[in-house]
């Protein structure tokens, strides 16, 4: 009986209760870094601010023969830094500097405002038709007819090329590097920046419909997120119960579940971070078709540190959590060592009673025999010395008698 208990407690707790407390420290840890102001807000606002360097850098290390092995990639670039503005100076021009550093980061801050809870949680409007209009203003059609113009003019077999890759799609960097003419030129700037504005959206609407809370976002989603694991807790405890005997063996059953589940997803999560890490030094993008050998390392290269801090602030409150749970399994499995641990007394047998009884009455009757047969030999010493007097007495008074006669 107690081998079977063992065997269902031991099954429910590693094929139901181990995997759903190994989910739930995954949801609640990926679920505090969705609402991390540090993730939501703080993060972007950093990469905003580093945008035109960036840009600026690519720009001037896509012409290094050594870095970009395609070499119409290299002779668009090339034709781009003979322009007389730079990228900084034309995203100042198009308004998409200002856009970036005054109302993007602005909505961007208010949103960390109410993840902290230092504002009322109303809706938050991020309006991207400033971008839109960026990128249809007439500076930046100016700039690309001027990228263009530093190209040579095409061949019969270049222009096959430009009407093969309109057909198909709008990415500047297939396009060959030559000018097929003004009307074609200024129909494929046209098409290509109709194109990419029609997939963005004029503005993105965060916490519409909330009303006000008395504690902050992040607070009261970590809350909601710590009530998932009220199920595994009640399953693991559940085979414990069965399969343990003792309540230091629930205590056993118990911690030991919870330790090893933190520890799981403890080891499973920092593996996984490092496999990160070395995924964006390893440049999976290299056999892309879509861009040129080359330019993705590039722009991996000067943005890894974005995505180095990506990672880590996604993973980071899924290893804090699972190295909670597993502290709490190892207090747990040390009780199981202060708690008594004696196993429940047997019922005894009817005929057992019975026969411990006999066996009590005889043993307190020779208790009571004991000191009678002690006192016996005592009283016979006596009754000889008196009857040695009585005769000692009589002998005298016959003496008198004889002499008389």
């Amino acid at each position: 009986m107690k081998a079977l208990r063992k065997i269902l407690g031991l099954f429910i707790v590693l094929f139901i209760g181990l995997p759903i407390l190994f989910a739930v420290i995954w949801a609640v840890g990926l679920t505090r870094s969705a609402v991390s102001p540090e993730f939501v807000s703080d993060l972007p606002q950093e990469i905003i601010e580093e945008v035109p360097s960036l840009v600026e850098e690519v720009f001037i290390e896509a012409q290094d023969e050594e870095l970009i092995s395609d070499e119409d990639t290299r002779a668009w670039f090339k034709a781009a830094s003979e322009v007389d503005i730079s990228p900084r100076e034309l995203m100042r021009n198009m308004g998409l500097e200002s856009w970036l550093e005054n109302e993007l980061s602005g909505s961007l801050e208010e949103i960390g405002d109410v993840l902290r809870g230092k504002r009322k949680a109303g809706s938050i409007v991020i309006d991207l038709r400033p971008l839109k209009n960026a990128l249809q203003s007439e500076d930046f059609k100016d700039y690309i007819t001027q990228v263009m113009e530093q190209l040579p003019p095409c061949d019969e077999v270049d222009i096959e090329r430009w009407y093969t890759v309109i057909e198909r799609d709008y990415d500047l960097f297939e396009f060959p590097p030559c000018t097929p003419g003004v009307e074609v030129s200024d129909q494929v700037i046209q098409d290509y920046l109709d194109e990419l504005t029609d997939d963005i959206s004029d503005e993105i609407e965060i916490f519409s419909g909330m009303r006000f809370v008395p504690l902050s976002v992040t607070r009261i989603v970590k809350l909601l997120s710590y009530g998932m694991f009220l199920l595994p807790a009640l399953i693991i405890l559940l085979g414990s119960v069965i399969a343990a005997t003792s309540t230091a063996g629930f205590f056993r059953w118990s911690g030991l579940s919870f330790l090893a589940g933190g520890l799981i997803s403890l080891f499973t999560a920092l593996f996984t971070k490092q496999l990160a890490f070395a995924g964006i030094g390893l440049s999976p993008y290299s056999f892309s078709k879509d861009w040129s050998a080359g330019l993705h390392e590039l722009v991996l290269e000067k943005t890894a540190w974005i995505q180095t801090a990506v990672v880590g602030h996604l993973f980071s409150p899924v290893i804090a959590v699972a190295g909670v749970v597993s502290i709490v399994g190892f207090i747990i499995f040390v009780l199981s060592f202060i708690a008594s641990g004696k196993p429940k007394p047997v019922k005894e047998k009817p005929a057992e009673k019975k026969e411990e009884k006999r066996i009590e009455q005889k043993e307190e009757e020779k208790k009571e025999e004991a000191p009678q047969e002690k006192a016996e030999p005592e009283e016979e010493p006596e009754s000889e010395s008196q009857k040695e007097k009585e005769e000692e007495k009589e002998e005298p008074s016959e003496e008198p008698e004889e002499k008389k006669e």
